[in-house]
């Protein structure tokens, strides 16, 4: 008995990663079985089942794509054949995703360096946390999500090598294209990029994304709605599709080599630790410093100073009054023929 192609098919789960693992789009998986790219989506989703002549075909790609990555690491850090270490499978890992994800990050910011330095730091963190990371459910949706936040930062635009707008790409088409999606809202260019350039489905979009459901489809709508405002023969989402992958495509984007990531990361961390353990010196040293100079009992503070009352106010120079006058001339004529007065006399 021949079995259907359905029974010889991974779990739709599977399906995606071995897609992926071969570096193919939806699109390039469904002109190669020969249906639509919907087709596929639905097929990775499990909204419907392969079948016919279009469904062996599709059998026969994925057992393909599933023969060399046997012997490598799955999306989980597990092995077909045997067990790799972690630092093989960070570098499966990272050559599996770091690429796409580069040209992804490239039509979130429009800067090829800081594409290239959002994809760096997400694998620095995944190598920092790669017990973590290799248990996740999805470790490759685990660096997307951290290379979209770093790259998607508002604190890029204070960094001075960032001030300055890079050379847009060559061809008007993609140009028209980049400065649509630069014009879009952070999170809706996040949410087109996601749907319409990665391929996910709509609860991965908000997942991702951190909205719910009916809010990530509202975001994928209206950005659609601008993108087509501005390029209006962009308007069918499978013509948008094709664009996103091709302006993605167009940039070659390289980053460093995973053990150079690696390299870096662990240098990175040694450098903070060093930094964290001398500010704490310094801590403790300044602590020790206070409490040998500090005065041992207690000293009252000085009172204030309180003003004496009834001085009368110093009298001012200038001409005596009638008066005074009067005073000193009195003063100068009993000054020897008072009582109270003794005058020295010469023995």
């Amino acid at each position: 008995m021949t079995e259907s192609p359905a029974s010889q098919l991974p779990p739709p789960k599977e399906r995606r990663r071995l897609r992926e693992s071969g570096s193919l789009t939806q699109a390039q998986v469904a002109a190669r079985v020969g249906v639509g790219r919907a087709t596929v989506r639905a097929w990775e989703r499990g909204h419907s089942t392969p079948s016919g002549q279009e469904g062996e075909a599709y059998a026969r790609l994925l057992a393909a794509l599933a023969e060399p990555a046997a012997g490598r690491t799955d999306a989980n850090g597990r092995t077909g054949s045997s067990a790799l270490t972690p630092a093989q499978a960070f570098d499966a890992l990272y050559a599996f995703c770091a690429p796409a994800l580069a040209r992804q990050t490239y039509l979130l910011t429009g800067r090829r360096e800081l594409a290239r330095e959002a994809v760096e730091h997400a694998f620095q963190l995944a190598w920092q946390r790669w017990p973590e990371v290799a248990q996740d459910r999805d470790p490759a949706g685990w660096v997307r999500a951290v290379a979209y936040e770093w790259a998607l930062s508002p604190w890029h635009r204070f960094r001075p090598r960032h001030r300055s707008p890079e050379p847009p790409p060559a061809d008007p088409a993609d140009r028209a294209l980049l400065n649509a999606l630069l014009e879009l809202p952070p999170s809706y260019r996040r949410t087109l990029v996601l749907y319409d350039g990665v391929g996910l489905d709509l609860p991965e979009t908000a997942a991702e994304t951190e909205a719910s459901t009916p809010a990530a489809a509202g975001r994928l709508t209206r950005a659609r709605e601008a993108v087509a405002a501005q390029v209006p023969h962009l308007a069918d989402p499978a013509e948008l599709h094709r664009r996103l992958v091709e302006l993605a495509s167009t940039e070659r984007l390289q980053p460093p080599g995973p053990t150079t990531v690696r390299t870096t990361g662990e240098r990175r961390n040694v450098f903070w630790t060093r930094a964290a353990i001398a500010f704490t010196v310094a801590i403790i040293g300044s602590t020790a410093l206070t409490l040998r100079t500090a005065p041992t009992h207690y000293e009252p503070p000085i009172a204030p100073a309180r003003a004496v009352q009834g001085v009368p106010p110093p009298a001012a120079m200038g001409p005596l009054s009638r008066g005074e006058q009067a005073l000193r001339d009195k003063l100068r004529h009993s000054q020897t023929s008072g009582p109270e007065r003794l005058t020295p006399v010469a023995g």
